[in-house]
């Protein structure tokens, strides 16, 4: 009955059934959510633990029928079992990270195709991240307070989880097929009704998440009424290839922006189920106002104004990027080589997304733009006549010519993130001539130049 249903949804939407089904998911979250606010707040854990647990296989087996639903399961019953007998050990982290690493690949490589799929090694990417994290955070509770970061000592376990604990925290239907991350301790805290701004009781959210569904929504009709307009099959046709040079350019700014609502809108909206159960709670600010952004993989105005690719980086993705940060790029300081780490921890990024080239393409760009735009920013920074400039009237023309310059090659990456495979991403970057190769690496030759020509040396300066 629900085949048959489906098939006709999205073909009435003009979808595909698999991202039909996806976002119905996404949106049951609410009914899962207010039926844990109207029911199951008060109830012991044991309840709750078990109600978290059959909802998210509910949407698994929705979205992923027969066999592809066991995958997770088995990863979570393995993952638990490595923390009963390996204990807090390098050991028992290293098994963890190599076994869910291992198992998302072995399930990339064996499904993975020239499209974007919507199949259980998407959901199961956000699992990877959350059992390693488990692992790491398991290992950090075993350490002295004095040895942990602030961060590790929020995410640090006293104590070893139950298996209906890492069920619940796994298939917590709010993050379980597109994120955002967070930590078992966070979890448990939302089940200790400590995540309210009354303790103990119902938090005050209702608001908070509207407004998160409603600018999802708004996001997620950009992206329905753009997309077909901005298709990434349009870079392989003959008519892209005919089109002047300008033209191309503007495509793929527009194609990036359009691209990225896809992500953006399914952030927004699952958050908005997070901030409903209050696991969005984030303490209060210096006034006294409850915050509900413990949850959120974006931040809307700072991507939508930010003229810096940094600045685009840090607003986009968060929740990732600070899992990312903590569990890779801070534990690779015995390397002792920031460039070093920031590469590596880049490559596991590439990885972790899947084994085409174009991720591996696309991430290896980001780590050569933010280095030759955080050298452009400290030149800038150190040249009074570029200082006055950025301050001068002319700011507003600048920051448009920069708003260009950003969205062109914040695109120019995406292309192969988005086209995945060799032949297609090379045949769009040779159409725009790889400007963007040739824009950064001479930017990073010529920087050194200026700033010896606009940057007063120590010695001109102390004379003056």
């Amino acid at each position: 009955m629900a085949a048959p249903l489906m098939e006709e949804l999205s073909e009435y939407l003009g979808s595909p059934e698999p991202a039909v089904r996806l976002i119905l998911s996404i949106f049951l979250g609410y009914l899962f959510a207010v039926v844990y606010r109207k029911f199951l707040f008060h109830q012991s854990p044991l309840v709750i633990h078990l109600y978290h647990t059959f909802s998210g296989l509910a949407l698994a087996a929705f979205n992923f029928a027969g066999s592809q639903v066991y995958h997770s399961a088995l990863c979570i019953v393995i993952q638990f079992l490595l923390l009963r007998l390996m204990g807090r050990t390098v050991t028992a982290v290293l098994s963890s990270f190599l076994f869910q690493m291992s198992y998302l690949l072995i399930g990339y490589y064996y499904t993975a195709t020239e499209e974007y799929d919507i199949k259980w090694t998407m959901p199961h990417c956000v699992l990877t991240l959350k059992l390693i994290g488990l692992s790491f955070d398991y290992y950090d509770g075993g350490k002295e307070p004095s040895q942990l970061s602030a961060e590790q000592k929020n995410g640090a376990l006293p104590e070893v989880p139950s298996l209906l604990e890492v069920c619940g925290f796994s298939y917590f239907y709010g993050g379980f097929l597109v994120g955002p991350q967070f930590t078992l301790r966070h979890y448990q805290k939302l089940v200790s009704r400590q995540l309210s701004d009354i303790p103990g009781e119902l938090p005050n959210s209702v608001l908070p998440a509207m407004k998160r569904l409603s600018l999802g929504l708004v996001c997620l009709a950009i992206f329905t009424i753009g997309g077909p307009h901005y298709p990434d099959t349009y870079y392989l046709t003959d008519e892209f290839e005919a089109q002047p040079f300008w033209y191309r350019c503007v495509y793929i700014i527009l194609w990036a922006k359009v691209y990225l609502y896809k992500y953006v809108s399914c952030w927004l909206i699952s958050e908005g189920v997070c901030i409903l159960v209050g696991l969005g709670y984030n303490g209060t600010n210096e006034k006294g106002e409850p915050q509900w952004d413990a949850c959120a993989n974006i931040k809307m105005w700072m991507f939508e104004t930010t003229p810096l690719f940094t600045g685009t980086i840090s607003s986009f993705n968060i929740n990732t990027n600070a899992w990312v940060a903590r569990h890779i790029f801070k534990r690779l300081k015995f390397l002792g080589n920031k460039l070093v780490s920031q590469l590596a921890t880049l490559v596991f990024l590439a990885i972790w997304h899947g084994l085409h080239s174009g991720y591996l393409l696309c991430f290896s760009m980001e780590f050569i733009i933010v280095n030759v735009e955080k050298q452009a920013m400290v030149l800038v920074k150190d040249s009074p006549v570029l200082t006055k400039l950025a301050n001068s009237p002319l700011y507003p023309l600048i920051y448009v010519v920069q708003q260009f310059i950003h969205w062109l090659f914040m695109g120019y990456p995406l292309v192969p993130f988005g086209l995945f495979t060799y032949d297609k991403w090379l045949k769009v970057y040779s159409s725009v001539y790889f400007c963007g190769h040739i824009f950064f690496f001479a930017a990073y030759l010529i920087l050194p130049y200026l700033r010896k020509a606009l940057v007063p040396r120590k010695g001109d300066v102390k004379r003056e």
